[in-house]
């Protein structure tokens, strides 16, 4: 499994704006989190017989969390990752995985 967005170090040293998005993992760790309250809730929802519609909205809302979680990752990527491919020379790679990534959004609107 490939590591990415933790060599701070070496990310330090590219530019100093993109220390800012270092702990970026964390605001979607924190989604995540949010996002399985919301499927427990709606998992006793649905065990508790509730109104179809109810359960729709907890599932909708799970879904947007989720949504956001990921643009938080993909973000943080583009600003580490990506930024230290661009000043490496090494950027084809990065945008491959990039497009591939976008294949699934698209599928997933």
């Amino acid at each position: 499994m490939k590591k990415c967005c933790d060599d701070t170090a070496r990310i330090d040293k590219i530019d100093s704006k993109v220390s800012e998005y270092l702990h970026k993992h964390e605001d979607a760790l924190r989604l995540l989190e949010t996002a399985r309250g919301q499927i427990s809730a709606v998992i006793k929802m649905i065990e508790g017989d509730r109104y179809c519609v109810d359960i729709s909205t907890q599932l909708l809302a799970a879904i947007s969390l989720l949504k956001k979680a990921n643009t938080s990752i993909i973000n943080r990527h583009m600003d580490t990752c990506i930024r230290a491919a661009i000043k490496d020379g090494n950027v084809d790679e990065k945008l491959e995985e990039l497009k591939q990534v976008m294949k699934y959004i698209e599928k997933a609107l």
